[in-house]
């Protein structure tokens, strides 16, 4: 359970669609709306560097949480990555998180394969020890090389994302918070934590002192089932890569090929989205999309969503990182909708809660 009085973390995800600058501005709207936290994505084919767009929000903001969701160990050298992080933390004290993921769209446009457990867990602790000013020995071809960071910062914690059962365990053992890509059904929800305690029970740790964030697709909105029909990418995408059984728990039944034509570079990203949703049209009904938006994100009115992040927050999630459909435009309207209405409303839920106390 969360710890009382402690109010949840609400972000917002902003892909580095555009110059650094004017991402920055858009993290400034974010900052003064109140939005704890800002994450973006990295995928060097998608969108600009993530570390110079992290680097120019850093000194455009004074108190907003930034974070890499996810940055990955497969096209940056762990070593490069903890120089990354140490150069964004020395701009933004206190305020930095390096979330790490398998790859997925950073790796697969150029023929790389995603990270395995093994490595993550190789990886994160050449991470650790590098970001700690420890020596760490790297393999060469003719004797071992051991080295170290310069003017390291080991305050950086370092957060996995993670969905299946057997990354989750690992997460729970070997990273500093987790961030959990199941939706926020309730269902799905409690299986993902509970692989995370197994796997910080495993390693001897206490798995209320590890941070839980969710991401979910968000639309504040009184027409959920014209707003959902633009999820049937995700909800495809999801069914595509193994995740039947997953939407099976919310009733949703569907079955999509392997390969799909017509779509570049992949359901999720699709540069012309609204092609992608009529051609997942083929596989993913209206009604499945409605249910996939009532179960998994947080589609609705202000109000609504407001009562679902406060009972979120009853199950022990400490964050929140909302996103918009769609990869190539900032997330102005989430960021206004949210900023305006919901964040308001969840503020003075906790100010209620602290005066009774």
């Amino acid at each position: 359970m969360t710890a009382p009085g402690i109010p949840l973390r609400v972000g917002v995800r902003v892909p580095p669609c555009d110059r650094a600058d004017r991402v920055a501005e858009t993290v400034r709207r974010a900052e003064r709306l109140g939005f704890d936290d800002v994450w973006f994505p990295d995928s060097q084919l998608l969108w600009r560097d993530v570390f110079t767009t992290l680097t120019a929000a850093a000194l455009g903001t004074e108190r907003i949480g930034l974070g890499t969701a996810v940055t990955n160990l497969a096209t940056r050298h762990p070593a490069v990555v903890a120089s990354a992080a140490r150069s964004v933390a020395e701009l933004a004290p206190g305020r930095f998180t390096l979330g790490l993921g398998v790859g997925n769209s950073s790796v697969g446009p150029i023929g790389l394969r995603q990270t395995t457990r093994a490595a993550m867990r190789d990886g994160l602790g050449m991470l650790r020890a590098l970001l700690d000013g420890r020596e760490w020995e790297f393999p060469a071809a003719e004797r071992t090389v051991r080295s170290r960071l310069r003017d390291p910062r080991p305050e950086v914690p370092l957060h996995l994302a993670a969905s299946g059962p057997k990354n989750l365990r690992l997460a729970g053992e070997i990273a500093d918070g987790v961030i959990l890509l199941s939706g926020v059904s309730p269902r799905t929800l409690e299986g993902a934590t509970a692989r995370v305690r197994e796997g910080a029970e495993a390693a001897g740790r206490n798995a209320a002192t590890i941070p839980l964030t969710v991401s979910a697709f968000c639309a504040v909105t009184d027409d959920i089932e014209t707003e959902a029909r633009l999820l049937k990418p995700v909800c495809a995408s999801i069914a595509q890569n193994g995740g039947a059984p997953f939407l099976a728990l919310a009733g949703i039944d569907v079955q999509v090929p392997a390969a799909v034509g017509g779509v570049y570079p992949d359901l999720v990203h699709a540069e012309d989205w609204d092609a992608a949703v009529d051609i997942c049209s083929a596989w993913i009904s209206d009604e499945a999309a409605f249910r996939f938006a009532e179960e998994f994100c947080l589609f609705g009115t202000a109000e609504q969503i407001t009562e679902r992040l406060r009972a979120l927050h009853t199950t022990g999630v400490t964050g929140v990182f909302l996103q918009h459909v769609g990869s190539y435009d900032p997330p102005t309207g989430l960021i206004e909708a949210v900023g305006t209405s919901v964040l308001p409303a969840l503020s003075r839920t906790t100010e209620a809660k602290a005066e009774h106390r």
